[in-house]
């Protein structure tokens, strides 16, 4: 499995007595494409924060590629996610100041891996791939398009070769056309690089995208609210 949850458990403030996420059995299997659906509140980004291991469970357990993130200090489940999750967030998260590739070379040092030549030319190859050619390529990110921008979300998530991708509400900005040109790109990435897709959106017309597709109400039994 590339993703297996097990009675997990997250407060925010065990005080209030409820937690906000309570899923006693969830799984993903590598390869699959899931798209978990919910409304603004719902805590999606909650839970993919946790299968990222930014944050950790308040009880339960989250196994990750066979990894057990409750056992991994924080600086063991920063350099794990570094090396085997992507992640493109709602707001993409680029450094505006740094240009297209050192956007992404940036991504490839948090993994501890030595920055040759190689990890450049991967990035440039990425770059191409995405459709993002050489004259945009030392452009910092602040004068980039939101297409654009979107591009190098996915390539930077993309550069250590993840097994697992994480995509957060990452349409919610755009119309229709931009949202069905973004969607059918990283479909077609993943399908390319045999990579787990976990995607959440509270637009449900996107699930037609997806092999599996999920509520989170559906497999969250919390009813508090704090």
């Amino acid at each position: 499995m590339a993703v297996s949850i097990k009675d997990l458990q997250f407060y925010y403030d065990k005080a209030c007595g409820h937690p906000i996420l309570d899923i006693p059995q969830w799984s993903v299997a590598a390869g699959e494409h899931v798209f978990i659906q919910g409304p603004s509140g719902s805590e999606k980004s909650t839970l993919l924060n946790l299968l990222a291991g930014i944050l950790t469970a308040s009880e339960g357990h989250i196994d990750i590629l066979g990894q057990s993130l409750g056992t991994l200090p924080a600086h063991r489940r920063d350099r794990f996610r570094a090396r085997h999750i992507g992640f493109v967030f709602q707001q993409f998260n680029l450094i505006p100041y740094l240009n297209l590739l050192d956007n992404i070379l940036l991504a490839s040092y948090f993994t501890g891996a030595s920055q040759d030549e190689s990890i450049t030319v991967q990035a440039l190859q990425l770059l191409q791939s995405l459709g993002l050619g050489t004259e945009l390529h030392r452009r910092p990110a602040s004068q980039l398009s939101l297409g654009q921008q979107q591009r190098v979300a996915i390539a930077r998530a993309l550069i250590n070769r993840p097994q697992l991708l994480i995509v957060d509400e990452a349409t919610s900005a755009l119309d229709r056309e931009n949202s069905d040109d973004f969607m059918t790109l990283l479909m077609e990435t993943v399908i390319q690089h045999s990579i787990t897709l976990i995607f959440v959106s509270h637009d449900q017309s996107l699930a037609r995208y997806f092999s599996r597709s999920v509520c989170l109400h559906d497999i969250n039994t919390a009813t508090g609210d704090c």
